[in-house]
């Protein structure tokens, strides 16, 4: 296939940047998408040009680190993966690609394709964990938990971490990803010591982050990767309102 790709190129954090043009042949459908991306590059880099930044490590859609927007759509136009399981079969020969970072104030950009996503380290840091002794393998593994719970819980865990639900959200929310968060551990025994203070830390380390507020566009649901549904930011909301009533806990 001859593909016209459409990329955003910036030199780093304080250039303007620009989209820019490129032709590749020779692109086969069963190549992936980064693998397509290496195409590039080595075409780019045998012509002495600099090759194009973009985030990857797993290539097994587990990381979430594979972030780009392709053609107005996260992660690109097919459903549930991400953007390494997206595969070169998905266009025709002769289009057009455009590829951008993900779009958020809290996602600056680093370089060309490549966006600092440290502020969803600092929200998990602020409370998305167990500090109480929760005993070891064996106590939790003697633990009877309710399928349903269980289930819920591994629902959110699910969670990669990508960012494609802020960057497709027209405010810039991250309310799926910390509701995730949050929710992965509401749901089990060894979270509910620290259950409220938890929301409350997560909810307002978001907020300082500045991301926006959830308008229920739904968007995020409708590009997540892992499909998580936006039924735990209703049950973040439900959370963090019970935190405000409570003093310590």
């Amino acid at each position: 296939m001859r593909i016209t790709l459409h990329v955003w190129r910036q030199k780093n954090s304080t250039d303007t940047g620009g989209m820019k043009e490129y032709t590749v042949d020779g692109v086969s459908e069963d190549m992936s998408f980064l693998e397509m991306l290496d195409l590039v590059n080595e075409n780019l880099i045998n012509e002495g040009k600099e090759p194009i930044a973009f985030d990857h490590d797993c290539r097994e859609g587990i990381c979430g680190t594979c972030s780009l927007m392709i053609n107005g759509i996260a992660h690109g136009p097919d459903a549930a993966i991400t953007t390494c399981q997206l595969h070169m079969r998905s266009f025709k020969d002769g289009d057009a690609i455009h590829i951008e970072p993900w779009r958020s104030l809290a996602f600056p950009v680093v370089r060309d394709l490549v966006v600092d996503r440290s502020s969803f380290d600092r929200i998990v840091q602020a409370g998305g964990y167990v500090s109480i002794n929760a005993g070891a393998a064996q106590d939790a593994n003697c633990l009877p938990i309710p399928k349903p719970d269980s289930d819920t819980s591994m629902d959110a865990a699910a969670c990669i971490g990508c960012g494609a639900c802020v960057a497709s959200c027209p405010n810039g929310s991250a309310m799926l990803f910390v509701s995730a968060k949050i929710g992965h551990l509401a749901h089990l025994p060894q979270g509910q010591p620290e259950r409220y203070k938890r929301a409350r830390d997560m909810v307002a380390q978001m907020d300082a982050e500045g991301f926006g507020a959830c308008s229920n566009h739904y968007e995020c649901e409708a590009v997540c990767p892992k499909e998580i549904p936006v039924k735990f930011i209703a049950k973040m909301n439900r959370d963090f309102f019970k935190a405000t009533m409570c003093s310590e806990s």
